[in-house]
């Protein structure tokens, strides 16, 4: 289970003159704060696209990970992409229902919610569609809520009840085709869990993000975190929890949000479709500087909360070597971990660098080649390379 914890942010730490004239004032080694340091210069990545443009929509906005400058993600910067737009919701009028197989069926305000028990969750999550050579649907926060188990509990859960749906206040037009024919319906956004999970005591119904409301990019007033969970499965704008005992076959649950992979057995490929739920282990390199004679390589690790081992780069194709896991980062199980490496006697030229995390059960972050035979683009967590020239 994730644990929910008071998390004090380094960002005042980043922001001081401290951090750039010597942090081990502080006790924290400076190859763990992600900011540069005085006399770093950015290398530019050449894999990356020129002229990027990080807000492509109204309902879409990409984060530059080269810029990360702390541990959280600022609001202002934090990635969104929606289906449906952000709907207009005014804190006095908002009400979450809890309906179908409870004892008490619920209609709580946003001031009744934030009157129950709250917690804190340090959870850093990405879109399932993240992938190269961007990378900028990923972003890490200190969310605060009401546990979602206290809720249900209030509600008093049935026996018999073993899936809850989520729905957003968000909706809109969707033709649904069944054996020739197309039903054009008015449908809200939902995801669900399964009993096990909804009661667990890990996903938390947020309201608060760094400390302040929800912005309307990150679902306000309310939405489902589940954490270790890709985004989708953390819905925004949080409407109505219904418990049923039926799975929930709604378009983002069934259909546009499915992994195709093929598996060989016994000599023969069977093809198998899994819902997106839990991310997959995955790291990157987010940014190199040069610092003298030296380069730091600093990047991201994300997972679904189980422990980490190591991460390792490779520079040109050559051994793996262990880089640095910042050890405050590895205190919050699904917050995003940090990690650098310190890339010495770097020669002239252009360089491919890469990293790959490997898990306390051995997991290894799989090549791209290793996972070809995933036929859709959702959960790509194969190893990035990353190209940048020395001058």
């Amino acid at each position: 289970m994730c644990a929910m914890t008071k998390e004090t942010t380094r960002r005042d730490i980043l922001k001081s003159g401290l951090a750039l004239a010597g942090v081990g004032l502080l006790g924290i080694p400076e190859w763990a704060l992600p900011a540069l340091a005085q006399g770093e210069t950015l290398v530019p990545f050449t894999d990356l696209p020129d002229n990027i443009n990080w807000v492509p929509a109204a309902d879409r906005r990409l984060y530059d990970v080269r810029t990360i400058d702390g541990v959280f993600t600022p609001r202002d910067k934090w990635f969104t992409t929606q289906h449906y737009g952000h709907p207009d919701i005014a804190p006095a009028a908002y009400r979450l229902k809890v309906s179908g197989m409870v004892e008490r069926p619920l209609s709580l305000s946003l001031d009744e919610l934030k009157k129950m028990r709250s917690t804190d969750l340090v959870f850093g999550f990405e879109c399932s569609g993240n992938r190269r050579p961007i990378q900028g649907l990923s972003s890490n926060g200190r969310w605060t809520g009401v546990p979602l188990r206290e809720v249900l509990n209030r509600a008093g859960v049935k026996d018999d009840a073993r899936e809850f749906v989520f729905f957003g206040a968000d909706h809109g037009d969707e033709d649904v085709e069944f054996r020739g024919n197309t039903f054009k319906v008015d449908q809200q956004f939902g995801r669900s869990l399964p009993r096990e999970k909804a009661l667990s005591g890990e996903p938390i119904l947020a309201y608060a993000l760094g400390g302040e409301p929800l912005t309307r990019h990150q679902g306000f007033p309310v939405r489902l975190l589940v954490p270790g969970y890709y985004g989708v499965c953390n819905v925004k704008f949080l409407a109505e929890i219904h418990a049923q005992h039926d799975p929930y076959l709604g378009k983002y649950q069934a259909r546009w949000y499915r992994t195709l992979r093929g598996e060989t057995i016994n000599g023969q490929v069977h093809w198998k479709e899994d819902a997106v739920t839990h991310m997959q282990l995955k790291s990157w390199i987010a940014r190199v500087t040069n610092a003298g004679n030296r380069h730091h390589v600093f990047g991201i690790v994300l997972n679904d909360g189980t422990p980490i081992r190591t991460v390792e780069v490779s520079i040109d194709g050559g051994p793996w070597q262990a880089a640095k896991l910042d050890p405050e980062t590895m205190k919050e199980k699904c917050g995003w971990k940090l990690f650098t490496y310190a890339w010495m006697g770097a020669t002239p030229g252009e360089h491919t660098l890469v990293s790959r995390v490997i898990d306390v059960n051995g997991q290894v972050q799989p090549t791209s080649e290793e996972i070809a035979n995933k036929k859709t683009f959702l959960e790509d967590n194969s190893q990035h390379p990353r190209k940048v020239m020395i001058a």
